[in-house]
């Protein structure tokens, strides 16, 4: 049986990549800027048509020749384009409207290329920002360009990923197959994998580390905890102005436990808005604990001068 044929935009180290290749994709070709993902992507997948460029040159050229494709003939084009603001004054908000903004290259390989369908996926808050008027601007410009578009948040814990992390899914379908193409998204796993089930001798790696300051005020720290059960005074010192603000900030000094999920990781491990604690040990996740918990498979060799071991 043949493989559909997926283009991949904005593909970072090969996550959303690796898991469209498992479910019978191929890969014809991915576009990204960051040159260490780039090369992590050819570590692991020489064979990959990989593009390391900005978007806005790229989606200049006439896509059909560089991907070797006719009109219509992709089956799906994928990718998680940064979210950026748009202005409403007075526009339509069509295609030429949000010109400049990384979500208009997305939408201009879409109307070159045609494709069966598409995928993008974003931070859950694209639903909500100005109000909704955001997420439907995109929703328009996709239906102008010819596409029947569903969106749902689905969070990656209840599809056998042990972290807390929502996303919203949009799906394309184009309009001449909205009637021959059903698509349903995914029903959610009966069990939702903690920690305990994924960090079961991970292989070794260097990670960050904490000062040992820091290191110290993770010591008081329980599993499941955070600052809130730190003496006050510790608290106080180390929350500063936000110990007097509003909202619960749980991420904050927040230590995990085997019997839960991560929440959800961020670029950095060890940002104290976003602190991700091991559940034993008062040091940040190592990069390949970091690799597991987001299901990467532990042969995924991951370039670039690693600084966090500095």
């Amino acid at each position: 049986m043949q493989k559909r044929k997926c283009i991949e935009l904005f593909a970072g180290a090969g996550g959303l990549a690796l898991g469209l290749e498992l479910a019978g994709f191929e890969e014809i070709g991915l576009v990204e800027i960051d040159s260490v993902a780039c090369e992590t992507l050819r570590r692991n997948r020489p064979k990959w048509h990989i593009i390391n460029e900005d978007i806005s040159l790229v989606s200049k050229r006439n896509l059909l020749n560089e991907f070797n494709l006719k009109q219509g003939e992709l089956d799906l084009l994928s990718g998680g384009y940064p979210c950026q603001a748009f202005s409403y004054a007075g526009k339509k908000l069509g295609l030429d409207d949000v010109r400049g903004t990384l979500f208009y290259y997305y939408a201009e390989f879409i109307r070159q290329l045609k494709p069966k369908m598409f995928l993008a996926e974003n931070v859950k808050g694209l639903t909500t920002h100005n109000k909704g008027k955001t997420i439907n601007t995109m929703i328009n410009v996709f239906k102008d360009l010819g596409y029947d578009v569903k969106w749902q948040i689905l969070n990656a814990w209840d599809y056998d990923v042990a972290e807390k992390r929502q996303r919203v899914v949009i799906i394309g379908i184009r309009n001449d197959l909205k009637n021959k193409v059903i698509f349903n998204y995914p029903i959610p796993h009966e069990y939702k994998p903690v920690l305990k089930d994924v960090l079961k001798d991970v292989p070794k790696s260097i990670g960050a580390k904490y000062t040992e300051k820091k290191k110290k005020i993770f010591d008081l720290v329980p599993p499941g905890g955070c600052w809130r059960d730190l003496p006050d005074e510790v608290a106080k010192e180390y929350m500063k102005k936000c110990y007097y603000l509003d909202g619960g900030r749980t991420g904050i000094a927040r230590k995990m436990s085997w019997n839960e999920p991560s929440l959800t990781l961020t670029c950095s491990p060890m940002m104290k808005q976003t602190d991700r604690c091991h559940p034993d040990e008062s040091r940040p996740f190592t990069i390949r604990e970091y690799a597991r918990i987001q299901s990467f498979p532990d042969e995924w060799n991951f370039a670039g001068v690693n600084t966090f071991s500095k």
